[in-house]
Protein backbone atom coordinates (compact mmCIF):
# COMPACT_ATOMS: atom_id res chain seq x y z
CA UNK A 1 0.00 0.00 0.00
CA UNK A 2 2.79 2.59 0.87
CA UNK A 3 4.44 1.61 -2.34
CA UNK A 4 1.54 2.02 -4.71
CA UNK A 5 1.01 5.60 -2.96
CA UNK A 6 4.10 6.92 -3.08
CA UNK A 7 4.38 6.13 -6.95
CA UNK A 8 1.30 8.22 -7.40
CA UNK A 9 3.25 11.04 -5.37
CA UNK A 10 5.87 10.41 -7.19
CA UNK A 11 4.22 10.93 -10.57
CA UNK A 12 2.80 14.55 -9.44
CA UNK A 13 6.69 15.54 -8.50
CA UNK A 14 6.09 15.38 -4.68
CA UNK A 15 9.58 15.49 -2.84
CA UNK A 16 8.84 12.88 -0.54
CA UNK A 17 7.35 9.81 -2.92
CA UNK A 18 10.41 11.03 -4.65
CA UNK A 19 12.48 10.13 -2.04
CA UNK A 20 10.94 6.96 -1.75
CA UNK A 21 10.02 5.43 -5.37
CA UNK A 22 12.52 7.11 -7.61
CA UNK A 23 16.06 4.98 -7.32
CA UNK A 24 18.24 7.87 -8.73
CA UNK A 25 17.53 10.51 -6.08
CA UNK A 26 17.95 7.56 -3.06
CA UNK A 27 21.35 6.76 -4.84
CA UNK A 28 22.69 10.08 -5.14
CA UNK A 29 20.64 12.30 -2.62
CA UNK A 30 22.78 15.78 -2.29
CA UNK A 31 20.72 17.36 -5.34
CA UNK A 32 17.28 16.38 -3.97
CA UNK A 33 18.40 17.39 -0.21
CA UNK A 34 19.04 21.13 -2.28
CA UNK A 35 15.80 21.09 -3.53
CA UNK A 36 13.95 20.39 -0.37
CA UNK A 37 16.16 22.92 1.19
CA UNK A 38 15.28 25.23 -1.24
CA UNK A 39 11.29 24.80 -0.18
CA UNK A 40 12.46 26.14 3.20
CA UNK A 41 13.22 24.94 6.85
CA UNK A 42 9.75 22.87 6.95
CA UNK A 43 8.24 21.22 3.80
CA UNK A 44 4.69 19.96 4.17
CA UNK A 45 4.54 16.64 1.79
CA UNK A 46 1.85 14.27 0.76
CA UNK A 47 2.48 12.07 3.68
CA UNK A 48 4.60 13.96 5.88
CA UNK A 49 6.21 17.20 7.34
CA UNK A 50 9.80 17.03 5.66
CA UNK A 51 13.30 18.87 6.56
CA UNK A 52 17.09 19.60 5.26
CA UNK A 53 17.42 21.91 8.03
CA UNK A 54 20.21 21.34 10.82
CA UNK A 55 18.34 24.03 13.43
CA UNK A 56 14.93 21.98 12.76
CA UNK A 57 16.38 18.72 13.07
CA UNK A 58 18.25 19.50 15.95
CA UNK A 59 14.96 20.74 17.11
CA UNK A 60 12.92 18.38 16.71
CA UNK A 61 15.35 15.24 17.99
CA UNK A 62 15.76 16.83 21.28
CA UNK A 63 12.04 18.73 21.83
CA UNK A 64 9.83 17.24 23.96
CA UNK A 65 7.18 17.48 21.53
CA UNK A 66 7.84 14.57 19.41
CA UNK A 67 8.58 11.00 19.82
CA UNK A 68 9.21 7.84 17.38
CA UNK A 69 6.40 5.96 18.27
CA UNK A 70 5.18 2.90 16.09
CA UNK A 71 2.80 3.37 12.71
CA UNK A 72 0.15 1.92 14.59
CA UNK A 73 0.00 4.69 17.12
CA UNK A 74 -0.37 7.21 14.11
CA UNK A 75 -3.97 8.62 13.97
CA UNK A 76 -5.09 6.28 11.08
CA UNK A 77 -8.31 4.88 12.46
CA UNK A 78 -9.22 2.66 9.33
CA UNK A 79 -5.59 1.04 8.89
CA UNK A 80 -5.24 -0.19 12.13
CA UNK A 81 -7.27 -3.46 11.77
CA UNK A 82 -5.35 -4.01 8.51
CA UNK A 83 -2.00 -2.79 10.22
CA UNK A 84 -2.52 -5.00 13.00
CA UNK A 85 -3.70 -8.49 10.93
CA UNK A 86 -0.47 -7.48 8.71
CA UNK A 87 2.00 -7.67 11.84
CA UNK A 88 0.82 -10.87 13.09
CA UNK A 89 3.04 -13.75 13.70
CA UNK A 90 5.87 -11.14 13.00
CA UNK A 91 9.91 -11.65 13.95
CA UNK A 92 11.52 -9.58 16.37
CA UNK A 93 11.97 -6.02 14.16
CA UNK A 94 15.13 -3.69 14.76
CA UNK A 95 12.38 -0.91 13.86
CA UNK A 96 9.09 -1.99 15.81
CA UNK A 97 8.17 -2.41 19.45
CA UNK A 98 9.46 -3.14 21.54
CA UNK A 99 12.78 -2.29 19.99
CA UNK A 100 14.47 0.23 21.70
CA UNK A 101 14.65 2.52 18.82
CA UNK A 102 10.27 2.34 18.83
CA UNK A 103 9.38 2.99 22.23
CA UNK A 104 9.58 6.22 23.78
CA UNK A 105 9.63 6.34 27.54
CA UNK A 106 8.90 4.51 30.22
CA UNK A 107 9.84 1.65 28.02
CA UNK A 108 13.02 3.49 26.67
CA UNK A 109 14.37 4.81 29.58
CA UNK A 110 14.26 1.34 31.21
CA UNK A 111 16.06 -0.13 28.20
CA UNK A 112 18.50 2.29 27.85
CA UNK A 113 19.02 1.57 31.42
CA UNK A 114 19.78 -1.22 31.43
CA UNK A 115 22.62 -1.08 28.84
CA UNK A 116 23.58 2.32 28.35
CA UNK A 117 26.76 1.19 31.54
CA UNK A 118 28.43 -1.00 28.62
CA UNK A 119 28.53 1.94 26.27
CA UNK A 120 29.49 4.94 28.34
CA UNK A 121 32.92 7.08 26.72
CA UNK A 122 34.99 5.91 29.56
CA UNK A 123 34.18 1.33 29.08
CA UNK A 124 34.33 1.96 25.12
CA UNK A 125 37.94 3.58 25.79
CA UNK A 126 39.19 0.76 27.89
CA UNK A 127 38.44 -1.60 24.39
CA UNK A 128 40.81 0.25 22.42
CA UNK A 129 43.92 -2.07 22.85
CA UNK A 130 41.25 -4.91 21.81
CA UNK A 131 40.45 -3.01 18.93
CA UNK A 132 43.58 -2.84 17.92
CA UNK A 133 44.69 -6.10 18.09
CA UNK A 134 41.49 -7.11 16.25
CA UNK A 135 42.23 -4.64 13.05
CA UNK A 136 45.78 -5.42 13.15
CA UNK A 137 44.65 -9.31 12.67
CA UNK A 138 42.55 -8.38 9.94
CA UNK A 139 44.84 -6.41 7.91
CA UNK A 140 47.56 -9.07 8.04
CA UNK A 141 44.65 -11.36 6.67
CA UNK A 142 44.62 -9.26 3.87
CA UNK A 143 48.35 -8.86 3.09
CA UNK A 144 48.40 -12.83 3.09
CA UNK A 145 45.13 -12.49 0.55
CA UNK A 146 46.42 -9.50 -1.65
CA UNK A 147 47.29 -7.83 -3.53
CA UNK A 148 43.24 -7.20 -4.66
CA UNK A 149 40.86 -7.37 -1.62
CA UNK A 150 37.23 -5.83 -1.45
CA UNK A 151 38.07 -3.20 2.02
CA UNK A 152 34.02 -3.88 2.53
CA UNK A 153 33.44 -7.23 2.64
CA UNK A 154 37.44 -8.12 3.77
CA UNK A 155 37.66 -5.29 5.91
CA UNK A 156 35.15 -2.66 6.88
CA UNK A 157 32.20 -5.79 7.29
CA UNK A 158 34.67 -8.25 9.68
CA UNK A 159 36.27 -5.65 12.23
CA UNK A 160 32.83 -4.07 13.70
CA UNK A 161 31.26 -7.45 13.62
CA UNK A 162 34.09 -9.09 15.34
CA UNK A 163 33.94 -6.00 18.08
CA UNK A 164 30.28 -6.05 18.62
CA UNK A 165 30.63 -9.83 18.73
CA UNK A 166 33.06 -10.06 21.41
CA UNK A 167 31.13 -7.91 23.45
CA UNK A 168 27.78 -9.64 23.28
CA UNK A 169 29.73 -12.97 24.22
CA UNK A 170 29.26 -14.73 20.50
CA UNK A 171 32.27 -17.03 20.19
CA UNK A 172 34.41 -16.59 17.18
CA UNK A 173 32.92 -19.22 15.05
CA UNK A 174 29.33 -18.16 14.48
CA UNK A 175 30.74 -14.74 13.78
CA UNK A 176 30.45 -15.63 10.35
CA UNK A 177 26.68 -16.49 10.85
CA UNK A 178 26.40 -12.83 11.72
CA UNK A 179 27.35 -11.10 8.58
CA UNK A 180 24.78 -13.36 6.50
CA UNK A 181 22.09 -11.35 8.38
CA UNK A 182 23.84 -8.30 7.09
CA UNK A 183 21.54 -7.65 3.93
CA UNK A 184 18.01 -8.35 5.71
CA UNK A 185 18.76 -5.96 8.95
CA UNK A 186 19.90 -3.42 6.16
CA UNK A 187 16.67 -3.77 4.15
CA UNK A 188 14.55 -3.93 7.42
CA UNK A 189 14.87 -0.20 7.78
CA UNK A 190 13.08 0.28 4.12
CA UNK A 191 9.72 1.89 3.38
CA UNK A 192 7.36 0.97 0.33
CA UNK A 193 10.12 -1.26 -0.93
CA UNK A 194 9.22 -4.22 -3.35
CA UNK A 195 7.62 -7.19 -2.60
CA UNK A 196 10.17 -9.35 -3.37
CA UNK A 197 12.63 -6.99 -1.01
CA UNK A 198 10.07 -7.42 1.54
CA UNK A 199 9.95 -11.55 1.61
CA UNK A 200 13.53 -11.53 1.72
CA UNK A 201 13.74 -9.11 5.04
CA UNK A 202 10.96 -11.19 6.61
CA UNK A 203 12.93 -14.01 5.51
CA UNK A 204 15.94 -12.82 7.29
CA UNK A 205 14.46 -11.34 10.44
CA UNK A 206 12.91 -15.03 11.29
CA UNK A 207 16.28 -16.55 10.42
CA UNK A 208 18.25 -13.65 12.86
CA UNK A 209 15.34 -14.27 15.34
CA UNK A 210 15.60 -17.96 15.81
CA UNK A 211 19.42 -17.53 16.03
CA UNK A 212 19.56 -14.79 18.73
CA UNK A 213 17.15 -17.29 20.65
CA UNK A 214 19.41 -19.90 20.55
CA UNK A 215 22.32 -17.99 21.45
CA UNK A 216 20.18 -16.66 24.77
CA UNK A 217 19.46 -20.24 25.92
CA UNK A 218 22.98 -20.58 25.27
CA UNK A 219 24.22 -18.17 27.31
CA UNK A 220 21.93 -19.09 30.10
CA UNK A 221 23.15 -22.42 30.13
CA UNK A 222 26.88 -20.94 29.82
CA UNK A 223 26.89 -17.11 31.23
CA UNK A 224 29.88 -14.98 30.28
CA UNK A 225 31.68 -11.93 31.41
CA UNK A 226 29.63 -9.99 28.42
CA UNK A 227 26.82 -7.60 28.26
CA UNK A 228 23.81 -10.27 26.90
CA UNK A 229 24.42 -12.69 29.64
CA UNK A 230 24.41 -9.86 31.70
CA UNK A 231 20.92 -8.77 30.37
CA UNK A 232 19.61 -12.23 30.65
CA UNK A 233 19.71 -12.04 34.25
CA UNK A 234 19.78 -8.23 34.52
CA UNK A 235 16.80 -6.00 36.44
CA UNK A 236 15.97 -2.68 36.25
CA UNK A 237 16.00 -1.61 39.73
CA UNK A 238 14.94 2.34 40.19
CA UNK A 239 15.97 2.18 43.51
CA UNK A 240 12.68 1.27 45.25
CA UNK A 241 13.74 -2.41 45.36
CA UNK A 242 10.74 -3.15 42.73
CA UNK A 243 13.22 -4.83 39.62
CA UNK A 244 12.08 -6.02 36.36
CA UNK A 245 13.61 -8.61 34.45
CA UNK A 246 13.54 -8.29 30.45
CA UNK A 247 10.85 -10.19 28.66
CA UNK A 248 11.71 -12.82 26.09
CA UNK A 249 10.56 -10.86 23.33
CA UNK A 250 12.24 -7.45 24.84
CA UNK A 251 15.12 -9.56 25.29
CA UNK A 252 15.45 -10.85 21.84
CA UNK A 253 14.69 -7.08 20.25
CA UNK A 254 17.41 -5.40 22.72
CA UNK A 255 19.76 -8.51 21.66
CA UNK A 256 19.02 -8.13 18.25
CA UNK A 257 19.44 -4.23 17.60
CA UNK A 258 22.91 -4.16 19.13
CA UNK A 259 23.81 -6.88 17.11
CA UNK A 260 22.72 -5.44 13.85
CA UNK A 261 23.40 -1.54 14.90
CA UNK A 262 26.90 -2.42 16.53
CA UNK A 263 28.38 -3.32 12.93
CA UNK A 264 25.65 -1.94 10.01
CA UNK A 265 26.47 1.73 10.39
CA UNK A 266 30.16 1.54 11.25
CA UNK A 267 30.31 -0.43 7.88
CA UNK A 268 28.96 2.32 6.06
CA UNK A 269 31.53 4.87 8.50
CA UNK A 270 34.60 2.65 7.28
CA UNK A 271 33.57 2.26 3.59
CA UNK A 272 32.56 5.76 3.14
CA UNK A 273 36.07 7.68 4.50
CA UNK A 274 38.42 4.87 3.24
CA UNK A 275 37.09 6.29 0.10
CA UNK A 276 36.99 9.63 0.49
CA UNK A 277 40.30 9.19 1.74
CA UNK A 278 41.33 7.53 -1.37
CA UNK A 279 39.77 10.31 -3.51
CA UNK A 280 41.43 12.95 -1.43
CA UNK A 281 44.69 11.98 -1.18
CA UNK A 282 46.07 15.75 0.40
CA UNK A 283 43.73 15.04 3.10
CA UNK A 284 45.34 11.84 3.40
CA UNK A 285 48.90 13.43 3.55
CA UNK A 286 47.69 15.87 6.07
CA UNK A 287 46.59 13.08 8.78
CA UNK A 288 49.88 11.25 7.75
CA UNK A 289 51.69 14.06 8.80
CA UNK A 290 49.76 15.03 12.11
CA UNK A 291 48.31 11.46 13.50
CA UNK A 292 46.04 13.61 16.08
CA UNK A 293 43.97 14.81 13.09
CA UNK A 294 42.21 11.23 13.18
CA UNK A 295 39.24 11.89 15.18
CA UNK A 296 38.61 14.44 13.25
CA UNK A 297 38.73 12.56 10.25
CA UNK A 298 36.10 10.30 11.50
CA UNK A 299 33.57 13.09 12.54
CA UNK A 300 34.22 14.79 9.10
CA UNK A 301 33.37 11.35 7.07
CA UNK A 302 30.45 10.81 8.95
CA UNK A 303 29.48 14.09 8.60
CA UNK A 304 29.79 14.50 4.62
CA UNK A 305 28.62 10.34 3.92
CA UNK A 306 26.29 10.56 7.19
CA UNK A 307 25.90 6.23 7.25
CA UNK A 308 22.36 6.71 8.64
CA UNK A 309 20.61 8.91 6.04
CA UNK A 310 17.61 9.95 7.70
CA UNK A 311 15.26 9.51 10.31
CA UNK A 312 11.56 10.44 11.79
CA UNK A 313 9.68 11.70 14.92
CA UNK A 314 5.68 11.55 15.92
CA UNK A 315 4.36 14.46 16.93
CA UNK A 316 3.17 13.55 20.10
CA UNK A 317 0.88 16.72 20.43
CA UNK A 318 -0.28 19.72 18.01
CA UNK A 319 3.18 22.42 18.50
CA UNK A 320 5.11 24.78 15.68
CA UNK A 321 8.27 24.09 13.96
CA UNK A 322 9.96 26.49 12.26
CA UNK A 323 6.76 29.00 12.63
CA UNK A 324 4.65 26.49 11.29
CA UNK A 325 1.71 23.97 12.84
CA UNK A 326 2.47 20.67 12.80
CA UNK A 327 -0.71 18.05 13.81
CA UNK A 328 -0.25 15.90 16.42
CA UNK A 329 0.00 13.05 14.78
CA UNK A 330 1.77 14.29 12.23
CA UNK A 331 5.28 12.43 10.82
CA UNK A 332 8.54 14.65 10.31
CA UNK A 333 10.93 13.25 8.13
CA UNK A 334 14.48 14.32 9.37
CA UNK A 335 17.40 14.17 6.19
CA UNK A 336 20.18 14.01 8.52
CA UNK A 337 22.67 13.62 5.89
CA UNK A 338 20.91 16.95 4.39
CA UNK A 339 21.07 18.76 8.01
CA UNK A 340 24.73 17.75 7.94
CA UNK A 341 25.88 19.85 4.47
CA UNK A 342 23.75 23.11 5.86
CA UNK A 343 26.01 25.56 4.39
CA UNK A 344 24.21 27.88 7.72
CA UNK A 345 26.45 25.74 10.12
CA UNK A 346 29.25 24.06 7.42
CA UNK A 347 31.53 26.51 5.49
CA UNK A 348 31.90 24.88 1.51
CA UNK A 349 29.48 21.71 3.15
CA UNK A 350 30.33 19.45 0.06
CA UNK A 351 34.13 19.54 0.90
CA UNK A 352 35.77 16.98 3.42
CA UNK A 353 38.38 18.44 5.44
CA UNK A 354 39.67 16.57 8.14
CA UNK A 355 40.60 19.86 10.40
CA UNK A 356 37.54 21.65 9.94
CA UNK A 357 37.02 22.77 13.50
CA UNK A 358 33.49 22.25 13.61
CA UNK A 359 32.71 18.97 11.98
CA UNK A 360 31.49 17.20 15.30
CA UNK A 361 27.96 19.50 15.18
CA UNK A 362 27.14 16.59 12.99
CA UNK A 363 23.48 14.95 13.37
CA UNK A 364 24.94 11.48 12.12
CA UNK A 365 24.50 9.83 15.79
CA UNK A 366 20.85 11.68 16.27
CA UNK A 367 20.30 13.23 19.29
CA UNK A 368 18.10 13.86 22.05
CA UNK A 369 16.89 10.74 24.45
CA UNK A 370 17.72 8.74 21.03
CA UNK A 371 21.22 9.18 20.69
CA UNK A 372 22.79 6.85 19.18
CA UNK A 373 24.14 4.32 22.46
CA UNK A 374 27.03 2.96 20.15
CA UNK A 375 28.88 6.43 19.33
CA UNK A 376 31.09 6.15 21.29
CA UNK A 377 31.99 2.75 20.22
CA UNK A 378 31.79 3.80 16.41
CA UNK A 379 34.19 6.75 16.59
CA UNK A 380 36.51 4.60 18.46
CA UNK A 381 36.38 1.68 15.73
CA UNK A 382 36.53 4.66 12.96
CA UNK A 383 39.65 5.78 14.55
CA UNK A 384 41.54 2.52 15.02
CA UNK A 385 40.13 0.71 12.04
CA UNK A 386 41.00 3.39 9.78
CA UNK A 387 44.91 4.91 10.92
CA UNK A 388 45.92 0.78 11.28
CA UNK A 389 44.18 0.36 7.73
CA UNK A 390 46.48 3.30 5.78
CA UNK A 391 49.66 2.85 8.30
CA UNK A 392 49.82 -0.69 7.36
CA UNK A 393 49.21 -0.44 3.88
CA UNK A 394 50.30 3.27 2.84
CA UNK A 395 50.28 2.74 -0.68
CA UNK A 396 46.42 1.90 -0.97
CA UNK A 397 44.93 2.43 -4.23
CA UNK A 398 41.47 2.30 -5.51
CA UNK A 399 40.63 -0.84 -8.18
CA UNK A 400 37.52 -1.06 -10.81
CA UNK A 401 34.35 -2.61 -9.98
CA UNK A 402 33.34 -0.24 -6.35
CA UNK A 403 29.28 -0.17 -6.04
CA UNK A 404 26.90 1.75 -4.24
CA UNK A 405 24.45 0.28 -1.27
CA UNK A 406 21.02 0.57 -3.06
CA UNK A 407 19.22 1.52 0.38
CA UNK A 408 17.10 4.60 0.87
CA UNK A 409 17.93 4.94 5.00
CA UNK A 410 21.76 3.60 5.20
CA UNK A 411 24.19 4.98 2.82
CA UNK A 412 27.63 3.12 1.93
CA UNK A 413 29.25 0.94 -0.67
CA UNK A 414 28.66 -2.24 -0.95
CA UNK A 415 31.58 -3.50 -2.73
CA UNK A 416 35.04 -0.99 -2.68
CA UNK A 417 38.08 -2.88 -4.66
CA UNK A 418 41.20 -2.01 -3.40
CA UNK A 419 45.05 -2.91 -4.24
CA UNK A 420 47.28 -3.05 -1.45
CA UNK A 421 50.47 -2.87 -3.00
Amino acid sequence: MPRLAVRRGARTGDLQSLLLADPPTWREPYVFHERVRAAGPLLTGRFTCMSASHAVVREVLAGTDFGVGALHDAPLPRLRPLLAWGGRDRPTHPVEPPSMLAVDPPEHTRYRRLVSGVFTARAVEGLRPRVQEIADELLEELARSGPLVDAVRDYALRLPVAVIAEILGVPPHRREELRAFDAGLAGSLEVAAPWRDVRAVDAALRGFDTWIGEHLQQLRRRPGDDLLSRLVAATDDDGDGSGAHLSERELRSTAGLLLAAGFETTVNLLGSATRLLLDEPGQLDLLRADPSLWPGAVEEALRVETPVQLTSRRALRTTRVAGREVRAGARVVLLLGAANRDPDVFCDPARFDVRRANAREHVAFSGGRHFCLGAALARLEGQVGLRALFERFPHLRLAPGARRTTTRVLRGWERLPVRLA
